[in-house]
């Protein structure tokens, strides 16, 4: 699998095992439509081992630590399940260490999928993996979303409480003696010992900041990486520019390239397209510049204006696409890119230019999505679909977000 992939669940009882070169502690969190766990109950790991239909199992230092879900038990109202993973050892991060989630049938042990986090850095702890319900269908998505202030960060985001009883926290006390030989018993007599760290994570660094983000200025991005949009610790909520250029066919011919934005809700609900036949949406926060029927000229060929800090909050993901409505396929295409840029100013923030090129008419360049802390994710995607219109790209867009 590869970031933001996902797969249907063929069977109910399903497996996360996370590896890596040193020991890893690994737990789940159940959380609700908004992102949100219930209580601290739904938080599972080797001091709370079993919950509503999600299980922690111990590898004892010599096999993975695992999470089981068994979706036929989780209860109404969790929509999703995240599994994460942060090393044992204090202060670890997983820089020069790659874990790897499996994903199994949790009877027959059957692989379904493994799924590799690209580029890891200076973060300490990771959400990996999800189960979540999709229209009535239990599916699963690498996620490869890096925090730098530990799992207490994680568990912040999602709702535990990270003062009193403190779950959030207690995973990344491993490194205490108590914990290689029998995880879940030995880590119960510190239980108490642990609330006093948890003072420490409510002033960590945001959200983003075990992500590349906007600090030290433009960012150049392959397939499949992912930009925060933050600077200085905060989320960018103004105007910005998704730039789309291309070049006629090296042949030299002209090609009509169209640019367009797909917005979608939280359950990857098609809200609306904005395109050359719909120039705005969404009460005028997405704002498309108009057609242009050759690609010729330097610069952008058309440009999408997104008003961040306008966009309803049921808009949680914006996926760019461009499509070769007069049929010709994108290996006849040169120079393709998608850029990101300060609607006031017109810097230029992050730049993705496609290398690769398939006999397709349809190319879904990027996506923004809403993070659970409110910053904005810039993904570049590169994915090539059969399709000369936006209407055709709703349905695979949706699949990429």
């Amino acid at each position: 699998m590869t970031p933001g992939s996902n797969i249907p669940l063929p069977t109910a009882r399903v497996t996360v095992d996370v590896t890596a070169p040193v020991r890893l502690d690994v737990s789940g969190l159940l959380l609700t439509a908004d992102g949100k766990v219930r209580s601290d109950d739904d938080f599972i790991f080797y001091n709370q081992p079993s919950g509503s239909g999600v299980t922690y199992r111990s590898g004892g230092g010599t096999s993975p630590d695992s999470i089981t879900v068994d979706t036929t038990a989780v209860p109404p109202g969790i929509e999703k399940i995240v599994v994460t993973a942060s090393p044992d050892a204090a202060g670890q991060t997983f820089r020069g260490i790659e874990p790897t989630a499996t994903l199994r049938g949790a009877d027959d042990q059957a692989v379904l999928a493994t799924f590799t986090p690209p580029q890891l850095g200076d973060e300490t702890a990771l959400v990996i993996m999800e189960i979540y319900l999709r229209n009535g269908q239990w599916k699963a998505r690498a996620v490869g979303q890096g925090y730098a202030n530990g799992l207490a960060g994680i568990a912040t985001d999602f709702g535990v409480t990270v003062e009193e009883p403190a779950p959030a926290a207690t995973p990344v006390a491993p490194p205490q003696p108590t914990t290689p030989p029998a995880p879940p018993v030995a880590a119960a007599p510190v239980t108490p010992a642990a609330p006093p760290a948890p003072p420490a994570p409510p002033a960590p660094p945001a959200p983003g900041a075990g992500k590349i983000n906007l600090d030290k200025g433009r960012v150049s991005l392959q397939k499949n990486q992912t930009v925060s949009l933050m600077k200085g610790g905060q989320p960018l909520l103004s105007q910005v520019k998704m730039g789309l250029g291309w070049e006629p066919a090296y042949r030299g011919k002209d090609i009509d390239l169209d640019a367009s934005v797909i917005a979608y809700g939280p359950q990857r609900n098609h809200i609306d397209s904005c395109y050359f036949g719909k120039l705005q949406i969404v009460n005028g926060a997405i704002r498309h510049s108009g057609d242009n029927l050759t690609g010729e000229g330097a610069g952008d060929d058309e440009v999408i204006t997104v008003d961040l800090g306008r966009l309803p909050m049921d808009v949680t993901g914006l996926v760019f696409t461009v499509n070769s409505f007069s049929g010709q396929k994108f290996t006849e295409v040169a120079k393709a890119y998608c850029r990101l840029m300060d609607a006031m100013t017109g810097e230029e923030l992050v730049r993705f230019d496609l290398t690769a090129a398939e006999p397709q008419t349809g190319v879904i360049m990027a996506k923004l999505i809403r993070q659970f802390s409110g910053e904005w994710e810039m993904t570049a995607v590169g994915d090539f679909v059969k399709s000369r219109t936006v209407r055709g790209m709703v349905k695979p867009a949706a699949q990429a977000l």
